[in-house]
């Protein structure tokens, strides 16, 4: 067998191992026999809350945001109606706190929390169903203002809240 045919041969078994993973791929994701996926609108309740930080937007671009992170790790479609799994909730807190002081009393670091309920139903599997709280944070200099740091506190924290809620949906590690 000459190394060419040899080559062949492996990738041959490579793909039709791969192809014999049945639902799963390279994110490690578990959508079984689902097919489509549906993202309802995260509305921003935290700005109702006393403390809570008003930002525009906030609601819009973590539901995108969200769609993006399975769109991107999932051969499923993002559908508007009758999903076979559907993300569903809101956002329920997003407010800076200080976190550490200076010798003379100064705030030194700021923290900024962002916290979502979600709702996740699986039309496939309703056994794996469930309503959960998930939260992160982006620490940052008490002499930067929240406006200066919005687009990265925000970028940092959505890729977490995201990857948490893909994980303990589609996850099967």
């Amino acid at each position: 067998m000459s190394i060419q045919n040899g080559f062949r041969v492996a990738v041959l078994g490579l793909t039709l191992f791969l192809s014999g993973c049945g639902a799963y791929n390279f994110s490690g994701a578990d959508v079984g026999e689902a097919k489509t996926f549906q993202v309802n609108f995260f509305q921003n309740y935290a700005d109702q809350t006393p403390g809570s930080t008003i930002v525009p937007g906030l609601d819009r671009d973590f539901t995108l945001s969200l769609q993006d992170m399975i769109n991107n790790l999932t051969s499923l479609s993002l559908t508007g109606s009758n999903g076979d799994l559907v993300y569903e909730g809101e956002i329920v807190e997003y407010k800076v706190i200080p976190m550490t002081a200076t010798s003379d009393q100064r705030t030194s670091q700021n923290r900024l929390t962002m916290s979502v309920n979600v709702r996740f139903f699986n039309t496939k599997k309703p056994d794996n169903d469930f309503e959960r709280r998930f939260s992160f944070f982006y620490d940052f200099d008490a002499a930067a203002s929240l406006t200066s740091i919005q687009s990265a506190a925000h970028e940092e924290i959505f890729e977490r809240l995201t990857q948490d809620i893909f994980n303990a949906s589609l996850g099967n590690w």
